[in-house]
């Protein structure tokens, strides 16, 4: 698809941290454009866009390692405005002839940092003396580069902030892109209008509108589109969306790949009829089960799937009159967790990393550059109902990723089954609203149990229920008691192969939200 041009707004270097999905989120809710791109972009890529300020991020290593990242001196030596944090603040110090040094105690979590009065700073407009922030680092800076100014420091006297040339260089040792630091939002906003002189011009209802002019000149008046459809909330957007300027030459694929929800085919089906979209729905689940018989490597499974998933959509576009593209609701956070940006790779994605490289159909994925948060937002506009805009998010591969080890038939049955019986109650308690995702889990484990007074020795559900806006990150949900012991109390006695119930509480990080 044509890249639409988005000349300006903020780039994003990111250095490994944990947050910086997190950043780009914060800048585009400020209604300014934000990109990832790797530490180790060149000079040129990095500035091809024109951007009106960079943001270094943080990161895990240390500058002092052999293996650190570093950064082109150039990039900071120019005109443009420089944010540093964490990580990003120390390399600063370091490519500027500053020390850095591992500090006497780390800071982690929670600390007060305390402003010095009538230091100018722009940054700060708006913002207390003092405020809690969040801190996680062991390194400090422990001599500022030749021009440099501090204007904020740790309660334990470590360096938390520091400016130079008149403020085009800011360096803050906390991260202001966490809810936990109070004030984050406004020094953010304070170096995107203040500092680098950007305009509030990322309106999504304008997106929709380069989005179709672009999808407009990429794909001809005779192309056909060809486009994976599971009932999700990115694939619906995307399918609509590419509907309002391909009309009857889009055909919607449904396939069924047995690895759906209870009753899930059905109701797919159904909802994209309403929106008087085109479906074709393909019986496939015996080819897929048979595909990955004997499988148990998540990643071998995802892309197993995904390379069948491609070749069923080839076969389906032939006898659809030979579509020229394949549309995917690929969006941001798949795009990064799949190292697309130049980062480590998380999982390999149904949409982007599990694609044969001998396609026979050229990819269109006009929601590529978007959060999760946006996308609905983007459906919104679009006048999808908010039924299926609310639908938990489910992954491409489906239940296959949720039952780990063997994908047996039997297998996918009994985990389908408990599944629905955890949403069933969740929906019943009035919170499925409330909830990003949740989903059951059937682990390769059995355990002894009890059934009357008969030894047992069944399979064991995990229970999964998480609040999140973008997957990037994500806390689990303290779920009442009564709602998880009803549910475990009926899998166990309506899925008598299941003989035992536990429920994960990890959050993201350090665990992604699915187990494979």
């Amino acid at each position: 698809m044509q890249k639409m041009e988005k000349s300006g707004g903020i780039t994003i270097l990111d250095f490994g941290s944990q947050y910086t999905q997190l950043i780009a989120r914060r800048i585009r809710e400020l209604e300014v454009y934000s990109e990832i791109l790797p530490w180790n972009a060149s000079p040129e890529k990095i500035l091809a866009g024109k951007p009106n300020g960079l943001i270094l991020s943080g990161g895990p290593r240390s500058t002092t390692g052999a293996d650190a990242p570093r950064l082109d001196r150039s990039l900071i030596e120019g005109e443009i405005p420089v944010l540093g944090i964490c990580y990003g603040m120390q390399l600063i110090a370091h490519t500027l002839g500053g020390e850095v040094k591992k500090g006497r105690l780390g800071e982690y979590g929670r600390t007060k940092v305390v402003f010095k009065d009538g230091n100018g700073e722009k940054i700060l407009r708006g913002v207390p003396a003092s405020i809690d922030v969040w801190m996680s680092h062991w390194d400090e800076v422990s001599r500022l580069p030749k021009g440099a100014s501090a204007f904020g420091a740790s309660e334990s006297g470590a360096l938390a902030a520091y400016s130079m040339d008149v403020g085009r260089i800011t360096a803050l040792q906390f991260h202001p892109e966490v809810d936990t630091t109070e004030y984050g939002r406004e020094m953010l906003s304070n170096f995107l209008f203040d500092v680098c002189g950007c305009e509030p011009n990322w309106k999504l209802g304008d997106w929709v509108k380069r989005s179709l002019d672009s999808i407009a000149s990429t794909i001809s008046e005779t192309d056909r589109v060809i486009c994976g459809i599971s009932g999700g909330v990115d694939s619906t957007v995307a399918a609509v969306l590419v509907s309002k300027v391909a009309g009857g030459r889009l055909d919607c694929i449904f396939v069924d790949h047995g690895f759906m929800r209870k009753n899930e085919s059905k109701q797919v089906v159904e909802a994209y009829k309403r929106l008087n979209l085109r479906v074709h729905h393909v019986n496939a689940a015996e080819r897929f089960l048979s595909a990955v018989k004997g499988l148990t490597n998540p990643e071998e499974k995802r892309k197993t799937i995904g390379e069948l998933f491609v070749r069923v959509f080839e076969e389906e576009a032939r006898q659809c009159g030979g579509a020229k593209w394949l549309l995917q609701g690929t969006i941001y956070p798949d795009v990064i967790e799949s190292g697309f940006v130049g980062g480590d790779v998380i999982k390999s994605h149904h949409n982007v990393g599990g694609l044969p490289e001998d396609m026979e159909i050229e990819l269109l994925e006009p929601i590529r550059e978007l959060f999760k948060d946006e996308v609905r937002r983007i459906g919104t506009l679009l006048g999808i109902p908010e039924e299926m805009l609310k639908r938990h998010p489910f992954p491409g591969p489906g239940l296959a990723i949720r039952c780990l080890g063997n994908l047996e038939r039997e297998r996918i049955d009994i985990l389908r089954e408990a599944d629905a019986i955890f949403i069933e109650e969740i929906k019943s308690a009035g919170l499925y609203d409330d909830i990003w995702q949740a989903f059951c889990v059937l682990l390769p484990v059995r355990s002894v149990g009890v059934a009357g007074d008969v030894r047992t020795y069944g399979e064991t559900i995990i229970l999964r229920a998480v609040s999140s806006r973008d997957a990037m990150t994500a806390e689990s949900v303290r779920l009442p008691w009564d709602l998880i012991d009803k549910t475990a109390k009926r899998i166990c006695q309506e899925v008598p192969q299941i003989g035992r119930v536990s429920m994960d509480v990890t959050g993201k990080p350090p665990a992604t939200i699915e187990w494979e």
